[in-house]
Parts: structure tokens; C-alpha cells; sequence
């Protein structure tokens, strides 16, 4: 099927040729720098683990179908869309795959996902992530194609093109639209950011390869011809650069001097730099430096609290853009009308630890919020009889009945008060 070919396109890499070398280096290409755009921004180790971390933690969220009426909310279960979400979006890949794959594609920008209905029942069967860079979007506002639908996903697999309907598609936007309709390219917008990181790697790992040394200048005090110099280069690097040169003693023939130009990371800021260019990038995915190992500035307290902060300010636009997408395309509009929405389980991101689980859900359970069955199921404990009742303290009384207790009974005091009045009087006076 269509989407299946779309999915098994792969981009194979080729190696550049000589001819193709020259080709670039004319249009002022350097064919052995860094390729920053699209995928090739992976090769940087920052942004590689900011999408690690992002696709990891939308992907270990489950995914649960919910139910709601005007008195209560219940699990979807029964709902034939729950293992679809649930365990397998297509019969090639898991649900943490599926989901990796698209949060992975989402943080370039876009994420999409066709949705394969069956053409007897018109149920959703698959969904299958695609390749955002073979996916355009088309909007036709001015009706050229003579259809009620103005929102159209033109996909290119291996040549072959077809259009495809909003509402067979699922689309993820980034963190930043521009237009409603598509998320702008994050490489694109971050390309200096990427390229100074791509750079500083290269710096590091040429620096490495040349064993530590240091560049100079050579002085001759007679005169040589142009063979005889790239002679004398070659052979001179030769036992002067490499990994396996460090720390010897290199040989010059009489009448050469060595003077050496060198410029330390320290004077360059190098250090400064890099670090500030690792805190743009995860500042710009949302990513905090702890969950990078820079625990500089990292306590036992703070941690807690930058966890809360990267669930409020970071993932909970992206699963809310999951959610809604979700609900809106894979559910009927009746479905939508009896209450049917999906939502992601983020006890997995703020779990916190047993003793804090504990005191919480006591608290609820003797608060009457929870039932005991639903503090249970917190915890996937089974329930027990009569757990599906709410309690409460007997001390606790609305506002209104506070002191009822104590009123006398049409402004004189019951009988039974009136006596241990009376009594409490005669102890009083026998004991005077």
C-alpha cells in the first residue's frame, strides 16, 4: 500500500565524489564541514540528546482513551482504538517506537502520521509515521481542486505522488508556528547556534588528531624552490602532528628555526563559548541543563522542582498537541459528542517517591477525593470490597452546622443538658 512504500523509502548516503567535491567547493560548499541541516543537525551531541530526551519521554507516557459525561470520568478500555494506542499503532512497530519516531520528527518542526482507515467498516487500522522532508502542505483557498476539503498533504515516495485529505492525516506541529498550519523548520531558525557547536567539535577533534601540538612558523636562512618546500612540509608534519608524535622531540636540518604560534583555549574563550552554545540549544528545546549532567548548579531540592518545571513549560504543550490531534482525527464526531478524548498518563514524569505517594494518597482517600480503590489503582493494586465507597473524618462538618451541637432547642436546653447543669452545680457547691 501507498503508505507502507512511504515508509520503507530510505535515503541511502553517498560518499562525494571527486568531481561532485569540486563541483561543491565552486559554489562555496566545504564538503568536509559539518552538514547542519535537516538530519545531518543530529551529528551534534547537543541536540542529539535533547531529541533523545524528548522522544523518550513522550514515548514512555501512556497513551489512554477516557470517557466523559456530566457526573464522571471513566477509562476508554472497551474502545477498539485502546490497543491500537495502546501497545500497536501498525503491524511494523510498538507504541514507544511509533511515538519516538514522531516526537523525534515533531522537534524538526513537523510530524506526520497517515491514517489507514478500513474501507468495509471505515475504522482506523494503522497509522504510519512519515518522512517530514517528503511531506508538503498544500492549502487550496481559492477551491482549485473543486473539493469541500481546503487542507491537503502532498507525499513523495520514490517519485510517486499523491494527495492525501487532512482528515486521513495526523500532523504534529514543533514548538513555533508561524501560520497555525505548519511548524516552522527549528534547524533553520537555529542554524548559527548549530553550525558554532558543529565547529567547536571539529576544533576539538582536529585538535586531538594533531596530538596537542601547536602550529608555527618555519625560517629558512637560505633560499628554496617550490618542491623543495612542499618537501620539506611534508616530512616535517610528518613527524610533528598525529597522536602518535605527542610529547616527542621533532628534528630540524641546520639552518632552520622553528618559531611556534599558538593562541590557548583559554584566550579564545573557548570553554565560555561552547557552554554558552549548549544552553541556547536546550534553552531553544526546552531541555534543562541537569537532564544534560551540567549539575553545577544543581541540589537535591532544585532538581525536584526543574523536573515539575520541564512537565509544565515543555511537555505539556507538546502531549496537549498530541492530545488534541489525536481526539479530533481518530475519534467520530459522535465519539466527540459522548465524551471520547485520549490523554497521556504523566504520572510517569512526576512520580514521585514512596513515602510522597503515600502521604498524598492517604491524604486524598481521608479527604474524600479518592476512593480507597481508586488510591489502589494509583499504585496497580487490584481493589478490595467496599473500596469503591468514599469516607470521610467524622470531625469534619459543613461550615453551616458548625456549633449545632451546642444550641439549645427552641431557646431552652434539653433535659439531659439541663442535668448535668445540675449536677455539675452540686458538685460544684458540695465541694465549696
Amino acid at each position: 500500500m501507498f503508505f507502507r512504500k512511504v515508509l520503507e523509502q530510505r535515503s541511502v548516503p553517498t560518499e562525494v565524489g571527486l568531481n561532485d567535491r569540486k563541483f561543491l567547493e565552486m559554489l562555496g560548499i566545504d564538503p568536509t564541514g559539518v552538514n547542519v541541516r535537516g538530519k545531518g543537525a543530529m551529528k551534534i551531541e547537543t541536540v542529539y540528546t535533547c531529541i533523545k530526551i524528548l522522544s523518550e519521554t513522550v514515548a514512555k507516557l501512556p497513551l489512554k482513551i477516557y470517557q466523559s459525561d456530566e457526573n464522571d470520568i471513566t477509562k476508554g478500555t472497551k474502545h477498539y482504538l485502546y490497543p491500537l494506542l495502546k501497545l500497536q499503532p501498525n503491524p511494523l512497530m510498538s507504541s514507544i517506537n511509533f511515538f519516538k519516531a514522531l516526537e523525534a520528527s515533531r522537534a524538526f518542526g513537523n510530524a506526520y502520521a497517515n491514517i489507514e482507515f478500513d474501507k468495509r467498516t471505515g475504522k482506523v487500522i494503522a497509522l504510519w509515521p512519515l518522512d517530514r522532508e517528503k511531506v508538503t502542505v498544500i492549502v487550496d483557498d481559492i477551491g482549485l481542486l473543486n473539493t469541500q476539503t481546503k487542507l491537503w498533504y502532498q507525499v513523495n515516495a520514490g517519485g510517486e505522488l499523491r494527495k492525501i485529505p487532512a482528515h486521513e492525516m495526523l500532523h504534529f506541529l514543533g514548538n513555533v508556528t508561524l501560520d497555525g498550519l505548519v511548524g516552522v523548520p527549528t534547524m533553520e531558525y537555529l542554524k548559527g547556534t548549530v553550525e558554532n557547536a558543529a565547529s567547536a567539535g571539529k576544533f576539538i577533534n582536529n585538535f586531538y588528531k594533531n596530538g596537542l601540538q601547536t602550529k608555527g612558523l618555519i625560517q629558512y636562512t637560505g633560499s628554496l624552490d617550490e618542491p623543495a618546500k612542499k618537501v620539506f612540509r611534508e616530512q616535517f608534519e610528518s613527524m610533528s602532528s598525529g597522536l602518535k608524535n605527542s610529547h616527542r622531540v621533532s628534528l630540524l636540518p641546520f639552518g632552520y628555526q622553528f618559531t611556534p604560534i599558538s593562541m590557548s583555549m583559554t584566550d579564545a574563550q573557548f570553554l565560555e563559548n561552547t557552554e554558552l552554545t549548549i544552553r541556547q540549544l536546550a534553552a531553544a528545546f526546552g531541555i534543562k541543563m541537569h537532564q544534560l549532567n551540567d549539575l553545577d548548579r544543581a541540589t537535591h531540592s532544585n532538581n525536584e522542582q526543574q523536573q515539575q518545571q520541564f512537565y509544565t513549560d515543555t511537555m505539556l504543550p507538546i502531549l496537549t498537541t498530541y492530545e488534541q490531534e489525536i481526539t479530533r482525527k481518530l475519534f467520530l464526531d459522535r465519539e466527540i459528542d459522548d465524551g471520547y478524548f485520549v490523554r497521556f498518563n504523566v504520572d510517569a514524569v512526576l512520580r514521585a517517591d514512596f513515602k510522597t505517594r503515600m502521604d498524598a494518597l492517604d491524604k486524598a482517600v481521608k479527604g474524600s477525593i479518592m476512593s480507597p480503590d481508586e488510591a489502589r489503582a494509583k499504585e496497580n493494586l487490584p481493589p478490595m470490597p467496599g473500596g469503591n465507597r468514599l469516607y470521610a473524618n467524622g470531625n469534619v462538618i459543613p461550615l453551616e452546622n458548625a456549633g449545632v451541637q451546642y444550641a439549645k432547642k427552641g431557646g431552652e436546653g434539653t433535659g439531659k443538658d439541663d442535668a448535668k447543669a445540675d449536677k455539675g452545680n452540686k458538685g460544684a457547691s458540695g465541694g465549696s
